[in-house]
């Protein structure tokens, strides 16, 4: 029977204990500033263009919008309570208008 010598062994424990820190560790050292550095969703966007989205959901003529949706309130946006815009499930990489809209809005569970 093979065993693992117990200094591999512990080199192991350790890689996994460090392996597992290390999404804590970025969200405690500015992983929100990430977030809030995120480019605006250019409404040219091909994604956006797709979804319908708007940034403002008072202006949208969209079959499917419902009076008082918009992305602040939408399960997709993951913006903090209050802020203004936003980064959202449905376009990575991006911020959204919290006042915007898209098709594929969800109500916030």
């Amino acid at each position: 029977m093979n065993e693992i010598p117990s200094s591999r062994r512990r080199f192991l424990v350790n890689l996994a204990v460090a392996a597992s820190a290390v999404p804590l560790g970025a969200r405690l050292l500015g992983g929100n500033a990430i977030a809030q550095s995120l480019p605006a969703l250019p409404v040219d966007n091909a994604q956006a263009k797709a979804l319908a989205y708007a940034e403002d959901a008072t202006t949208v003529k969209h079959p499917s919008f419902k009076a008082g949706s918009d992305c602040a309130n939408c399960q997709f946006f993951q913006g903090a309570p209050g802020t203004s815009e936003g980064p959202c499930a449905l376009f990575p990489g991006h911020s959204v208008k919290a006042k915007g809209w898209c098709s594929a809005w969800a109500k916030k569970a």
